[in-house]
């Protein structure tokens, strides 16, 4: 089953969020396939303001488990973050971005 990791940065975390970056993408490849796909959320000024982050999880236990170890969570990267089950309507991956 999918989740998706809604994520919002707290205020002013944007240099917090740059220095744990390393460990969080390594963090994240490790997941290996668990992994569906992850990525910022971008402000206006094409500034990171949150996360979304997709996970191949058996149950929503497994899945917020998997949030919770995101290393942008004990660094006070995030806000606030919620785990919800997600179903996919439509498939484009295969376009460039």
């Amino acid at each position: 089953m999918l989740y998706a990791m809604i994520a919002k940065d707290a205020p002013g975390a944007l240099q917090t969020r740059l220095d744990t970056r390393p460990v969080h993408l390594e963090h994240l490849n490790a997941l290996g396939k668990k992994l569906v796909f992850a990525g910022a959320l971008l402000n206006a000024e094409e500034q990171p303001e949150g996360s979304i982050v997709v996970f191949e999880a058996e149950n929503l236990a497994e899945a917020e488990a998997l949030a919770a170890a995101d290393p942008f969570v004990p660094a006070g990267v995030f806000a606030s973050y919620e785990v919800k089950r997600w179903r996919i309507a439509i498939n484009n991956t295969a376009a460039e971005f």
